[in-house]
């Protein structure tokens, strides 16, 4: 798995995690700077097997 972060027609900032075979698993919201987004996938990076799933 890895992340990739990009730059949308908009210019804004967004990240993706995809999968071993490249395929799409999880994205964030856009954000205006990079700084931001990349702070973003660092709090993702950081969740572990002990953060709660909760179901709406």
């Amino acid at each position: 798995m890895y992340f990739e972060i990009y730059q949308d027609v908009a210019s804004k900032w967004r990240w993706r995690l995809r999968a071993g075979n490249h395929e799409i698993i999880a994205h964030g919201q856009s954000y205006a700077s990079k700084k931001s987004c990349e702070h973003a996938v660092e709090l993702v990076k950081q969740s572990t097997l002990s953060t709660p799933v909760r179901e709406r």
